[in-house]
């Protein structure tokens, strides 16, 4: 079965940074592009980052463009969102997905593995 982990979430003062990690379980990491989301409350779940499974290629959200970085670790299973210069507007849950295929995808349709999410707070 596959399964995603995310891990990393917690609460943060504004300026701040924190790094979420996302272990992913069994074969599926493999050639996979991977993606983080983000839900806040009364908000539909937006696109952050993605990342091409050799990791050659990363796309942003233009929010978060310059303070958030993707990164993957293949042989670790594991994908990452480093983010810095954390803002309110960027408390959510945040979720990790696995790409239908090895490109990076910007959005939901492009994933069919998803994780439980962890929950991002930014104190102002």
């Amino acid at each position: 079965q596959v399964q995603l982990v995310e891990s990393g979430g917690g609460l943060v003062q504004a300026g701040g940074s924190l790094r979420l990690s996302c272990a992913v379980s069994g074969r599926t990491f493999s050639r996979r592009g991977m993606g983080w989301f983000r839900q806040a409350p009364g908000k539909e779940r937006e696109f952050v980052a993605a990342i091409s499974w050799s990791g050659g290629l990363t796309r942003y959200a233009d929010s978060v463009k310059g303070r958030f970085t993707i990164s993957r670790d293949n042989a670790k299973n594991t994908a990452y969102l480093q983010m810095n210069s954390l803002k309110s507007e960027d408390a959510a849950v945040y979720y990790c997905a696995a790409g239908r295929g090895s490109d990076y995808y910007t959005t939901n349709d492009g994933y069919d593995y998803w994780g439980q999410g962890t929950q991002v707070t930014v104190s102002s």
